[in-house]
């Protein structure tokens, strides 16, 4: 078996093997959250329990794993993504099931590290399985996407908070990724570098059996919210496209094979969450925000779409004559519709589920159930629509025409926030507090069709050069390859071989830039005392062509003082600054090399309060075993501070000055742990960090801060132990300027090995 590793040269930590991932399976059964037509809707004909009592006789099993979200089946099997523990304990798990005993088969863990989630919203989200390979693919509630075999062996993953600037809210919204074809998509918010660095709603396309980046998707405008509607597949024209809502209020087209944004339609003012219906040629959707055109919020629509692939300038903005109706009753703002026939089912924020006409829009009947909802959708199978409640009861109930019949309302013991999962004579429905099984004691498997094969792909037309965005350390290296695709897009076979690559630079580019890399056949290596640098390679095959970018990060021996940089800007002041390096994540927008007291130094911009907090990547995530310092410095008064910290192996380390506390974090609620520090405005202090793992997964946190001038002490400041410690991450900076009124600067900025 061919072993491949994507953890390259030096640093090499916690290394992961990545198994042959591209032999055939053929996965079938409840394969993504909302099942086989994507509409929360289950085709098959098999008898479904009428009841969902715990202590009924029906009730097969349940699992003690907390969860937000909707388990997903294949095979026999059921995947889940939960989570365990409270507080400092929290670890959030993706385990597998038997789906007839719910006993354990295997699970595999993986702990929060420097997000913003707060309350245990984990789990809020799905695993996927594809149907090609049986692979499971689920994003981590902080951006960690992992690919796993059936047997629970981890074929790859990625870091997207350290690798592309993921951000992360309190909220926890996390979604599904979802497959088609070669590809797995995930849906956040990234502030990423270059023409990506300002914060927008991304999809990426990862090779699904690699990890690498295949595509970046910026389909619509600068958000409000985030977002977590899971991509609804489809086909225009001869294009293979995906449909979904963002977080700045749009409903968007992408090609799902190469990322291009095809047409949006801006449904509210804030994010759309839920997930799109596929019926026929039309779309229906669903937002609980402001509208765009009242200050009342929610509405349901059917769109007139596009039946052609658009030619000409893209992305097309659809107007309001797209829409065929609209129903303003529907206050949905992270429940998804559910099509049966001629209506659509949709759970409200009021807590009442609601029978809409497809082809008026008209409200037919709605059904009091709970105080109010979120996040949950109701699922609809054997004539009976299963509908868990954000309060923990979940109910049964038909549809008798012209009103509700409910069948029953069950007590689940905890808040239900996802959808129930329907696989073979089973329904499986998740809570805060466990995984319920219920239906008939004798298993009735359903017959589940094989996966179809895919087409036949046309003649090659365009070439894709992947992976499309790298980054690279010192003494590393990047291989790539190049595929043929056709003219709908779909990969026709690799190319790589017949293609060349050299570096790029656009004809509107304003200044020359190529990374501080060789280029070799198909391979792209650094030397150890590679520079920081960021630049474009281009792919040519046959008269085609396509393109890389990627950056070469600091590392090891990596030292910057700023002092090479020109200051040819001016700030809003007219105070001469420039760009801080642009190899630094989300960096642009949020910090500017000026003067102060006669060095140049990195300080943190003020010009909007959205800003006031930042945290910036400057390497890459598989780096361990080392010792980041700097100088820093918050201006301000003996009452008005602000926070500066780096960030070192997934932990924040600051000097907090309000509080005039040396701290070290990961998540604020997971861990936080501090000492007194005596800071002073206007002072300039050393701050020194390294992060020690040993050999049983424990660890100890170390910093130290003194006033620049003086001796480095012997003694650490703070010493973290931790049982299990993260044994890898990208360094950062880091800045807090409350109410944005004082700035933080940074200057003379290192990364040696530990010693």
């Amino acid at each position: 078996m061919k072993l491949h590793m994507r953890y390259l040269r030096f640093p090499i930590c916690a290394l992961i093997v990545l198994l042959s991932a591209g032999q055939s399976y053929g996965a079938s059964g409840w394969l993504g959250w909302r099942g086989p037509d994507q509409n929360g809707n289950s085709p098959y004909k098999v008898s479904l329990p009428d009841s969902l009592d715990l202590e009924g006789k029906e009730h097969r099993w349940t699992y003690p794993v907390r969860g937000a979200g909707t388990p997903v089946a294949s095979d026999g099997r059921i995947y889940a993504f939960g989570f365990y523990g409270e507080i400092e304990n929290v670890i959030e798990t993706l385990i597998c099931l038997d789906a007839e005993t719910g006993e354990k088969i295997w699970e595999h863990k993986f702990a929060d590290y420097i997000s913003d989630i707060i309350y245990n919203r984990y789990g809020i989200g799905a695993p996927v399985v594809d149907a090609e390979t049986g692979n499971i693919y689920l994003q981590s509630t902080n951006g960690l996407v992992l690919a796993l075999s059936p047997e629970g062996e981890l074929l790859w993953e990625v870091s997207t908070l350290e690798d592309y600037g993921r951000l992360t809210f309190p909220n926890g919204r996390t979604g599904a990724p979802a497959v088609d074809g070669d590809i797995v998509v995930i849906h956040c918010i990234t502030a990423n570098w270059g023409s990506n660095g300002p914060a927008r709603n991304r999809f990426y396309g990862f090779d699904k059996h690699t990890g690498d980046l295949v595509w970046t998707s910026t389909p619509g405008v600068t958000p409000i919210d985030s977002s977590f509607s899971t991509p609804v597949f489809g086909d225009l024209g001869d294009q293979r496209v995906f449909y979904a809502g963002t977080g700045c209020g749009n409903v968007v087209c992408v090609n799902a094979r190469t990322g291009e944004s095809v047409w949006r339609f801006q449904l509210a003012v804030g994010g759309v969450n839920s997930s799109m219906i596929l019926v026929g040629d039309d779309l229906i959707a669903v937002h609980g925000k402001e509208n765009v055109d009242t200050t009342e919020k929610g509405r349901l629509v059917r769109l007139d779409i596009p039946t052609e692939y658009p030619t000409g300038e893209l992305p097309i903005v659809l107007g309001e004559e797209a829409e065929m109706w609209r129903n303003d009753e529907h206050v949905a703002f992270t429940s998804s519709p559910v099509l049966v026939g001629d209506r659509v089912y949709t759970t409200i924020a009021m807590g009442s589920l609601l029978a809409v006409d497809l082809d008026s829009g008209e409200t037919v009947w709605e059904e009091k159930l709970a105080p109010d909802q979120l996040h949950a959708s109701p699922g609809y199978a054997d004539g009976k629509f299963y509908v868990p409640m954000f309060d923990g009861v979940a109910y049964v109930l038909k549809d008798k025409g012209d009103s509700a019949d409910v069948l029953g309302h069950y007590e689940m013991g905890a808040n239900c926030l996802g959808a129930p999962a329907f696989y073979n004579n089973r329904v499986y429905v998740f809570t805060k507090q466990g995984l319920h099984c219920f239906g008939d004691e004798k298993l009735k498997k359903v017959k589940y069709p094989t996966p179809a094969k895919a087409k036949k792909p046309g003649k090659i037309s365009q070439i894709q050069l992947v992976p499309s965005e790298f980054v690279l350390g010192p003494d590393d290296e990047q291989v790539f390859k190049v595929y043929g695709l056709d003219a709908s897009g779909f990969r026709v076979k690799e190319v790589t071989n017949n293609a060349s690559l050299t570096n790029w630079n656009p004809l509107t580019a304003t200044r020359t830039s190529q990374v501080d890399a060789t280029i070799s056949g198909n391979r792209l290596s650094t030397g150890r005392s590679a520079g920081i640098s960021t630049g474009n390679l281009l792919a040519s095959y046959n008269g085609m062509t396509s393109i890389s970018r990627g950056r070469v990060v600091a590392g090891v021996g990596f030292i910057e003082d700023f002092e090479s940089m020109t200051l040819s800007l001016k700030d809003k002041d007219g105070v001469p600054v420039s760009p801080p390096p642009g190899t630094w994540l989300g960096a642009g927008p949020k910090w500017h090399v000026m003067e102060r007291g006669g060095n140049k130094v990195v300080a943190f911009r003020l010009e909007r309060l959205l800003w006031q907090r930042s945290m910036n990547f400057i390497g890459k995530s598989d780096m361990c075993e080392y010792t980041l310092e700097a100088d820093v410095m918050t201006d301000g008064t003996r009452r008005v501070l602000s926070t500066v910290g780096l960030v070192n192996q997934r932990y924040l380390i600051a000097l907090s000055g309000n509080q005039r506390l040396l701290e070290v974090s990961s998540n604020h609620e997971r861990l936080k742990e501090s000492v007194r520090f005596p800071i002073k405005a206007n002072t300039w202090y050393r701050l020194k960090t390294r992060v020690d793992s040993n050999k049983d997964g424990s660890g100890v946190i170390r910093a130290k801060a003194w006033e620049k001038g003086s001796d480095e002490p012997e003694a650490w400041t703070i010493e973290v132990e931790q049982l299990e410690i993260h044994s890898r991450g990208a360094p950062g900076v880091f800045a807090f300027a409350p109410q944005s009124l004082k700035r933080v600067f940074i200057d003379n900025l290192s990364i040696s090995e530990n010693n």
